[in-house]
């Protein structure tokens, strides 16, 4: 993890430090002038030499900072913790949806190869796979949100059941995308299985379907959707700045945006990091899960 988390500092550092545009210009606004932009700068202290404030960014880090806000002097480490809940439980809702789609489609398609609901759920990854996030969060506000006024357009809500409605749209907006890969790669893993020498012993033992699909298929099939699950969870903690943004969600994506756009260096570099982190757990949850799972995996 260390030399990975390193390696994205460096490059998130290097990056950010690219974007055109002056934090201390966008500070001023109208009443910018070259010198109070100069005394700005080495107030903020992004005068100095990169390799410095490289240096002083990573230090920070080992103090357990992430830095202070050059727009609203707050510190980084509690802005992002002020976010956490709205992008915690868009995402969780977001991957427990999908599970709930992709789960029961892919054992309908996988149960009868090559009959009609094969070919209709066969369908549904490249109709997905082909729509864009922004364009399939606006139709389901459209439709959703506007024409038929079931849930909340934008915004989190106070208690939590109107959280739990406020994040259904954008989860199901994260659903509709991620769902078609995983019934991809489960309904082939099944169908594999279905053909292993074992399914068929245990057909001729006399064993139900059903008791087959679920405790010989289902569990072996989801070995590699585990995988295909972890991989696009860590893809979406990067997409979850579109969706935040298209349903007004005050999370750690909408906090990027808007520092972005005022040169906040310390906020992009801090909620980066932050990513990073939360996909290399990601990475480390799904090796532990497939430990489990599959018995011929050994942690070591």
């Amino acid at each position: 993890m260390l030399p990975v988390l390193f390696g994205i500092s460096v490059a998130v550092f290097l990056i950010v430090h690219s974007i055109p545009g002056d934090p201390a210009d966008v500070l001023l606004g109208q009443n910018a002038t070259p010198e109070k932009i100069k005394i700005i700068n080495r107030q903020l202290g992004i005068d100095r030499p990169l390799i410095v404030q490289y240096l002083n960014f990573v230090w920070d880090i080992f103090r357990g900072s992430l830095g202070t806000s050059f727009y609203n002097k707050e510190s980084v480490t509690s802005l992002i913790l002020g976010r956490l809940p709205e992008t915690g439980m868009l995402l969780t809702g977001g991957v427990i949806l999908s599970i709930l789609i992709a789960l029961p489609l892919s054992i309908i398609a996988a149960s009868k190869r090559g009959a009609l609901r094969d070919q209709l759920v066969r369908a549904i990854p490249i109709i997905g796979l082909g729509m864009p996030q922004v364009w399939v969060g606006v139709m389901l506000i459209l439709l959703l949100g506007l024409k038929y006024p079931l849930f909340p357009v934008g915004g989190f809500g106070n208690t939590f059941p109107e959280r739990l409605r406020s994040i259904f749209l954008p989860a199901l907006t994260i659903a509709i995308l991620l769902a078609p890969i995983l019934i991809r790669s489960l309904r082939a893993s099944m169908l594999e299985i279905l053909d292993s020498d074992y399914v068929l012993t245990a057909r001729a033992k006399g064993i139900s379907t059903a008791r087959i699909t679920r405790v010989h298929v289902l569990r072996n099939a989801m070995i590699a959707s585990v995988t295909v699950l972890g991989i696009n969870i860590a893809y979406l903690v990067g997409s979850m700045v579109v969706v935040e943004r298209v349903f007004a969600i005050p999370g750690t994506g909408s906090l990027m945006i808007d520092a972005i756009s005022r040169r906040d260096y310390p906020i992009v570099q801090g909620v980066t990091l932050y990513f990073a982190v939360v996909v290399v757990i990601v990475n480390l949850i799904t090796d532990l899960i497939l430990a489990a799972l599959d018995p011929r995996v050994v942690l070591k």
